[in-house]
C-alpha cells in the first residue's frame, strides 16, 4: 500500500533528492542530510540535522525517525530519542538529533543518509481508570525480571 505524504522543499534543501526507499523491501525511507557546510560531531557531542523537507502526513499517521544501523555500528552514530515522532499536524522542518557515542569525530556532509523514516498508522487509546488491573503470570515484574535468557 502507498500512502502520499506532501512535501514542501526548503531553500537550502534544493538539489537534494526527497526521501526515498534504498531497496523494495525496505521499511524506512532515507532522510538526508541538507546542512549547507560540513558538520563535524564530536565524541559525545550531538547536533540538530537539517532535512530541508517540511511535510504534511495524512490524517491518522505518524512518521518515526529512526537511526541507520550502518552509520550506528561503523561510527556510533545514534538517535538519542530514538524513535523520534513527527506528529500529522506538526508542520515545521524535518530535523533530526544525532549524537556521536563512538570514539572519533564525524563529519556530516550534504546528502548524506543521516536517518530513516518510516511512516505508521497511529492508533489513539483512551484512558480508563479501574480500581484493579487483571492478573497475569508476569505481574508487576519487570527491568530484567524474565531474565537474560
Amino acid at each position: 500500500m502507498t500512502v502520499p505524504i506532501e512535501v514542501r522543499r526548503l531553500p537550502h534543501g534544493e538539489g537534494l533528492t526527497l526521501p526515498a526507499y534504498a531497496t523494495a523491501g525496505a521499511a524506512g525511507m532515507d532522510l538526508l542530510a541538507a546542512v549547507t557546510a560540513p558538520l563535524v560531531i564530536p565524541p559525545g557531542g550531538r547536533v540538530l540535522v537539517p532535512t530541508g523537507i517540511a511535510v504534511a502526513l495524512p490524517p491518522g499517521y505518524e512518521l518515526q525517525v529512526r537511526p541507520r544501523s550502518g552509520l550506528a555500528l561503523k561510527h556510533g552514530i545514534v538517535l538519542p530519542n530514538s524513535p523520534g515522532t513527527v506528529d500529522e499536524d506538526y508542520r515545521g522542518e524535518l530535523q533530526v538529533i544525532v549524537m556521536n557515542a563512538g570514539d572519533a569525530p564525524f563529519v556530516v556532509e550534504r546528502g548524506m543518509r543521516i536517518a530513516q523514516a518510516v511512516l505508521a498508522p497511529v492508533v489513539r487509546g483512551r484512558w480508563h481508570e479501574v480500581e484493579t488491573l487483571p492478573p497475569t503470570g508476569r505481574g508487576a515484574g519487570g527491568f530484567g525480571s524474565t531474565g537474560v535468557r
